[in-house]
């Protein structure tokens, strides 16, 4: 490319060009966060671009894990009187659970089925009576 022809001349009336100044790079705080980014670059610490719902995510996700852990620690700080507390209702919901089983059973059997029960209970009580 062709040089122009006022860089040759000397002459004191041209003005001559001068290279702008960008403001963004004289800025102090531009300057500070490239050279906060440079030194993160070499420490191979990269900028996280990641979307806003990626964020949100993960923090919900830590905040899950963090409480958990705490219920976790809740519960080995538990005493022994909270324990066999705990053992206790267990024990009387699995036998109510049983308890409702059996009654379902009995509802839902035919009435023959139920007819030899009662047959079988009267039965049984008419033995005793004369034994006594």
């Amino acid at each position: 490319m062709a040089e122009p022809d006022y860089i040759d001349d000397d002459n004191p009336e041209l003005i001559r060009p001068q290279k702008l100044i960008n403001p963004v790079k004289s800025s102090r705080n531009h300057q500070d966060l490239h050279r906060e980014l440079l030194m993160n670059q070499k420490r191979g610490l990269a900028p996280q671009n990641k979307p806003e719902l990626q964020k949100v995510m993960e923090k919900r996700k830590r905040d899950q894990v963090i409480k958990q852990q705490k219920e976790e620690e809740a519960q080995k700080k538990k005493s022994d009187l909270e324990i066999e507390l705990l053992k206790r209702q267990q024990k009387l919901e699995q036998l109510e659970l049983e308890k409702q089983k059996i009654q379902e059973e009995q509802e839902n059997a035919p009435e023959f089925v139920k007819v030899k029960g009662n047959l079988r209970r009267t039965v049984q009580e008419a033995a005793e009576a004369p034994d006594s």
